[in-house]
């Protein structure tokens, strides 16, 4: 009988790492898993090492002279001209040692999620380096060098004919995801994210909806700034679970951002633990329910890295694996990391119910979600549906 869930991961994944300053920090992912060892939630069953994705793996997505690109620099350490032109060596997107080695392993732990997943040895698989969702064919993107959700898509494609559902909920709009499948009728993408009017990439409106014979087949629900977890969670459960079911998939998978968090500093939405407990409680059931428990689970942003990444992605990680969480955040854990960090850590998986603060246009704002995520099924599921039945 296979396991319920495999967990990817490898001291390796904190040599991505973009400098100290920079937002985007591993050590999110050491806290997690250090987190989920003190909770008893990790048996070294679960952890299986990842590997590096080839050249010819990264291909199927990336352009060649990209990889090249991104090889070459990272031999050098520095960025040259060339690498400028691929939007390497940025503000987002500075050069680091073994750049390509590094996210080569994350996608590679990535297509190992895919693999474990399709292949049954596992229902359901989780790599939270992975989830690196702006880098698009040519070009690094929003701290992402090589997408490994879009190479994942294309691996599930080919190897095994899957029809793939995307649910991103990321504070970010998946924008790499959605143009590299933007006319591929087998890959519904579903991306709900803090509007671009205010928020990086600047993409992701009710108007991207695919072209050609993948009309219909993106899905978008930008959400005002300042939306709390009631307007989210209702967007949430009134876009997904029509369109997966109108969709029929063979695999979804989910990235995970939580960055969606009020504490978190990057973004403008006003989440809390509510709603990164409430989205993999769904996709699970989802999974279940239409693709035969088939479930590959990715990170993707988070920049709370003390208080909010290590509580949500337990979160996930005990959704997966289908093990309680424990009553409080032991210990063990605060004290062994509080005093790195800059503030008071949290003694629950759950926060108080003043975290989010009232927001004076709460009507407002929960009026306009809630006409979005109407218009994105309007727009999408008749077309889902309809192209569907002449297939």
């Amino acid at each position: 009988m296979s396991k319920s869930a495999a967990f990817f991961y490898t001291p390796d994944f904190l040599r991505y790492r973009f400098g100290e300053e920079h937002p985007f920090n591993p050590l999110r992912l050491e806290l997690t898993v250090d987190l989920l060892h003190d909770c008893k939630l990790l048996d070294p069953a679960d952890c299986l090492p990842p590997r590096v994705a080839t050249a010819d793996e990264l291909a199927t997505f990336h352009d060649p002279s990209y990889i090249e690109t991104v090889r070459e620099t990272s031999l050098l350490g520095y960025p040259t001209a060339e690498a400028a032109a691929h939007d390497l060596g940025t503000e987002d997107n500075p050069v680091f040692a073994d750049m390509h080695e590094a996210t080569a392993a994350v996608v590679g732990a990535t297509l190992q999620a895919g693999e474990t997943v399709m292949e049954g040895k596992a229902e359901h698989a989780l790599n939270l380096a992975g989830g690196l969702h702006h880098a698009h064919r040519k070009r690094a993107s929003g701290f992402c060098i090589y997408n490994d959700v879009a190479i994942l898509i294309h691996f599930l494609r080919r190897k095994y004919q899957a029809r793939v559902a995307y649910v991103d909920t990321d504070a970010h709009h998946g924008d790499g995801v959605q143009w590299a499948f933007y006319d591929d009728p087998e890959v519904l993408t579903i991306s709900l994210h803090e509007t671009g009017r205010y928020l990086f990439p600047g993409s992701g409106y009710l108007h991207e909806l695919g072209e050609g014979r993948g009309y219909g087949y993106a899905v978008n629900v930008p959400l005002e700034a300042f939306t709390q977890d009631a307007s989210f969670t209702e967007c949430f459960e009134t876009v997904v679970p029509t369109l997966l079911r109108a969709f029929e998939p063979d695999v979804i998978v989910s990235q995970n951002g939580c960055d969606g968090h009020v504490w978190d500093p990057l973004t403008h939405l006003s989440l809390t633990s509510l709603s990164f407990r409430r989205v993999p409680e769904v996709v699970h059931r989802l999974a279940h329910e239409l693709a035969g428990g088939r479930w590959i689970a990715l990170g993707g942003g988070g920049y709370d890295i003390w208080r909010v990444v290590p509580r949500a992605w337990a979160t996930l990680w005990s959704e997966l694996s289908g093990r309680p969480l424990p009553p409080r955040i032991p210990s063990s854990w605060i004290d062994r990391w509080q005093p790195k960090a800059p503030e008071r850590l949290p003694e629950s998986f759950d926060d108080d119910a003043d975290t989010a603060p009232p927001i004076p246009r709460r009507r407002e704002i929960e009026e306009k979600n809630r006409i979005t995520a109407r218009a994105a099924v309007e727009n999408a599921s008749p077309l889902v549906r309809g192209i569907r039945g002449m297939a």
